[in-house]
């Protein structure tokens, strides 16, 4: 059975300490666009941390999410879940990305084996990789990722802006109104990306079903 959060897990420091983290590795990179930076921080300070200067916000410290999130092994691991799904968010699970998620994952004193699978596509070295016997080698990624439910509005609310709402990046590029090359959508490049729509899709469910709010400006 998949795991859960139940709202009454996550106190107010929680969840900002679960935001902060997500934020960590979204920007580890460096390869966050600035309209996105703008939908988070919005979404940030108006809905979740009001007056928060999102320029000046500190990345989360290993010591600071122990401190939060150590003591329970189910919420530390959903939260690591969440934050692989926002290094995959924008189509390439970076080093540096990797990096943020392997300190957090020892700090909160957590072996996850999957996240070995996961870095065999580092920086979208992913292509060659072959299914033996029937399994791929992302396939407990994938199991483990699914295994993830929101059950905090503001984390769902998050996630939502985050993960697009459809493929991005699916264009032609066109001369003299000639198609010359087209570019794939993220979904064509990203093993995971199965993954990341479920999430969204919880999310979205939680919110409308659960917390029955309006979640037009997510779509």
């Amino acid at each position: 059975m998949p795991e859960t959060v139940t709202p009454s897990q996550l106190s107010p420091e929680q969840v900002g300490i679960w935001l902060r983290g997500l934020l960590s590795v979204a920007w580890a990179d460096g390869h966050f666009d600035p309209e996105e930076k703008d939908l988070i921080a919005n979404l940030m300070q108006e809905q979740i941390t009001p007056g928060l200067d999102l320029d000046h916000v500190q990345p989360l410290t290993p010591t600071e999410l122990k401190t939060a999130l150590g003591a329970d092994g189910s919420l530390a691991e959903n939260f690591l879940r969440t934050a692989v799904m926002v290094g995959l968010a924008n189509g390439v699970y970076s080093q540096a990305e990797d990096d943020v998620v392997q300190t957090y994952c020892q700090a909160l004193g957590l072996k996850i084996p999957a996240l070995e699978n996961l870095r065999l596509t580092l920086d979208g070295q992913h292509e060659d990789l072959i299914s033996q016997d029937g399994i791929h080698p992302l396939d407990p990624m994938r199991h483990w990722l699914d295994g993830m439910q929101v059950h905090d509005p503001k984390v769902a609310k998050f996630l939502c802006r985050l993960i697009p709402p459809q493929c991005p990046f699916e264009r032609d590029i066109k001369l003299f109104g000639r198609k010359i090359v087209h570019i794939p959508p993220l979904c064509k490049l990203n093993p995971l990306y199965d993954q990341l729509v479920g999430l969204r899709f919880r999310a979205l469910s939680y919110l409308a079903d659960e917390c029955q709010e309006d979640i037009t400006p997510y779509c």
